[in-house]
């Protein structure tokens, strides 16, 4: 569907295990093994996603990091992601899944001045898994 809308696939992780895996799935894609609050993004995007991932980023490298997401967003760019929907900044470990896996979530107070501030608006934001706090967002960048 987004090569349809003439979006070219791009992928950053930091796990070389699932770049690989990624690669072997479509090779067409443009894959980057990078720790993504690192990772220097090579130019401008009209769509990025963030599903289930952002809140695995420690709490304090997740506003600089959805900042730096919005940055190379195009003026009419579409930013998607989840995060936990708590009222306030939060972060717990948990091994539900199996390994013991970190969370963490700015708040959805925090998460919209963070939009704010990354010249972006919300446009949607729904508890999409309730009654769980699985929140999903969808911001457009703004002029």
């Amino acid at each position: 569907m987004l090569r349809e809308h003439a979006l070219h696939l791009e992928g950053v992780d930091i796990s070389e295990q699932m770049v690989a895996l990624a690669k072997a799935a479509d090779p067409s894609v443009v894959l980057h093994h990078a720790d993504v609050c690192d990772w220097k993004p090579p130019r401008m995007y009209r769509f990025i996603s963030a599903w289930d991932s952002i809140w695995h980023v420690n709490l304090h490298r997740q506003r600089p990091l959805m900042l730096k997401l919005m940055e190379v967003l195009e003026v009419g760019g579409v930013f998607l992601f989840t995060a936990g929907g708590l009222d306030a900044p939060s972060e717990h470990f948990d091994s539900t899944m199996g390994p013991e896996v970190y969370y963490a979530t700015l708040g959805i107070p925090c998460l919209l001045e963070a939009l704010n501030d990354g010249h972006c608006v919300c446009r949607h934001l729904e508890f999409d898994q309730f009654p769980q706090n699985h929140l999903a967002v969808i911001a457009q960048r703004v002029a």
